[in-house]
């Protein structure tokens, strides 16, 4: 079957089985950011943004991405670097392989909520799995990431 849909900004049409998932889709178009780790929809390492919002490409066919718009990470490299940096620099990043679902997944609760509690920002990364760290690195990293976002717009206005 034929589908059409924008990667990244970029419109593509593909030929995919039926039963293409779309983490395959996008990994097959370059966008190697989407990790498979637990293939049960349980780990968030495949996450992506359909049409905005947060999906895991691992549980969503491909043909279901026919007419709308897919992001991947590779798509986010400024607004990804900006935050990731603040991870980086509490060491919570440690084998780095769970970190591009966990950003994607930071990066969509900041479009939501501009700033969010911690009670609220461990509820919403919860479906994020992280082997190495024990989630404390990265919770610091959204804290001062958001403090110094605040302190930004603050001196803006």
């Amino acid at each position: 079957m034929q589908i059409t849909l924008t990667l990244n900004d970029k419109k593509l049409t593909a030929d995919v089985a039926p039963d293409t998932l779309l983490i395959d889709f996008v990994r097959s178009h370059g966008c190697l950011s989407v990790k498979r780790g637990c293939e049960t929809s349980n780990c968030g390492l495949c996450t992506v943004f359909l049409d905005d919002k947060p999906v895991l490409s691992c549980s969503v066919l491909a043909a279901r991405a026919d007419g709308h718009k897919v992001t991947t990470l590779e798509g986010l490299q400024d607004e990804a670097a900006e935050f990731g940096a603040f991870i980086a620099d509490q060491g919570a990043e440690q084998c780095g392989f769970c970190n591009p679902g966990f950003i994607m997944n930071a990066l969509a609760l900041f479009r939501e909520k501009e700033y969010p509690a911690d009670e609220e920002i461990k509820e919403y990364l919860s479906g994020n799995l992280c082997r190495c760290s024990g989630y404390e690195g990265q919770l610091r990293g959204i804290q001062n990431f958001l403090g110094w976002k605040k302190a930004k717009k603050e001196a803006a206005e």
